[in-house]
């Protein structure tokens, strides 16, 4: 899959991988975006309340992990395609400094009203390999031949 370039619908099959990235963030990281979102939950920065919630320190935003996913779509997508349709499930918490895996799998694809669309299932996996953050989109891709 190329990244930072233009896909096609025909050059997509079903079971291509988009990705995967690493992300590793640090404190710094979540106060930043805690600061850009207005989400100043205690357990995004205090270690204290977190451990008090059942947490082993600190926690990522899920809206941050859900904007990971969505950025790998729109990269996927280029300029000339559209994200139509994009959910997030929240099934695990997520830490700072652990290495993070994030990626996307072609499910299907199919063509409606002319336009290409596929279907994209995606994932984002703790240090453990869990899943923690499953997630699926619906893209637009373009169709050479049109």
């Amino acid at each position: 899959m190329k990244t930072n370039q233009q896909n096609y619908f025909e050059e997509i099959e079903v079971g291509n991988i988009i990705g995967p990235k690493i992300i590793n963030i640090d404190r710094k990281q979540l106060v930043m975006y805690a600061g850009a979102s207005q989400d100043f939950n205690e357990f995004h920065y205090d270690d204290e309340v977190a451990k008090k919630a059942g947490h082993k320190g600190i926690i990522i935003h899920g809206a941050l992990k859900s904007a990971w996913l969505a950025q790998l779509m729109i990269e996927f997508v280029g300029v000339e395609g559209n994200l139509r349709q994009f959910n997030v499930s929240y099934r695990g918490v997520d830490f700072p400094n652990e290495n993070l895996k994030y990626y996307g799998r072609i499910i299907n694809k199919f063509i409606d009203n002319s336009m290409g669309l596929v279907e994209i299932e995606l994932s984002l996996e703790n240090s453990e390999g869990k899943i923690t953050t499953p997630a699926s989109a619906v893209v637009e891709l373009p169709i050479k031949n049109n």
